[in-house]
């Protein structure tokens, strides 16, 4: 049964989504988060939330500021306030009297953010799965690069425009400070990776780094697969089905 609300944070309205498997016994959440430019209804996001359902774990649906129906500018967000927004999302779970454990999973950007919620809330969180995973994104700011744009990382321009959007340089300011690597360093849980090996946008080679970095992850490859799993939506499903019915064992 499916449940739309908005979940606040700082007086920002997050769009969610709620599908439990069953409104009458308590279980397992995980919490699904979009990308970059993206938002909950996705092809790649409704497909993830489908399968996890089927093997018995409600889905809640989030969108990030700015991003699908939530409050916020598009050109406005930064990572900070992604990772506000989540943090804010993990309270709301804890409050959910049916969740007997609560798990993390995003896409792109939102693997990124799974990423480091994992390393900052590590009691919080059975399990994390960033999908496709974004997560050099701050060194690429760190080197001058974003929206397949490049610019002075010392002089940051007020707006980068690329892709059909405009971004704040703030966007950047943040993301030079963040370093990925120390909140890996922190999560200790089982971590699962899956990722498309056709992905021309992050490619497959960066969730290879990613797992060898974790000290409890395993990778799924999709084979054949680019960044959302075009044309291979059923094998991305039953990858993350598979590792749901194996780690619950």
């Amino acid at each position: 049964m499916e449940k739309e609300f908005f979940i606040d944070c700082d007086g920002i309205g997050l769009h969610a989504k709620l599908d439990r498997v069953n409104e009458t016994e308590r279980g397992p959440l995980c919490i699904l988060i979009h990308g970059f430019t993206g938002h909950m209804e996705e092809d790649h996001i409704v497909a993830a939330q489908r399968a996890m359902n089927e093997v018995g774990v409600s889905v809640l649906r989030v969108e990030m500021y700015g991003h699908g129906k939530s409050q916020g500018q598009f050109k406005d967000h930064t990572l900070y306030k992604w990772v506000t927004n989540a943090l804010a999302v993990v309270r709301y779970a804890k409050t959910l009297d049916f969740v007997t454990d609560l798990y993390l999973c995003g896409h792109s950007q939102g693997g990124l953010l799974t990423m480091l919620i994992g390393g900052m809330c590590p009691d919080d969180l059975k399990a994390i799965l960033p999908m496709s995973p974004a997560w050099k994104i701050p060194e690429a700011c760190r080197a001058g690069f974003i929206l397949g744009t490049q610019f002075d990382p010392k002089h940051i321009p007020e707006k980068i425009e690329s892709w059909d959007r405009e971004l704040a340089g703030d966007y950047v300011r943040v993301a030079q400070t963040i370093h990925v690597e120390d909140e890996i360093e922190r999560y200790e849980g089982p971590v699962c990776i899956i990722h498309g090996d056709a992905d021309d946008t992050i490619p497959y080679a960066h969730g290879v780094e990613a797992a060898k970095l974790y000290k409890n992850a395993v990778l799924v490859p999709i084979r054949g697969a680019d960044h959302c799993y075009g044309g291979c939506l059923e094998e991305m499903a039953q990858a993350l089905k598979g590792w749901f019915t194996e780690t619950r064992k």
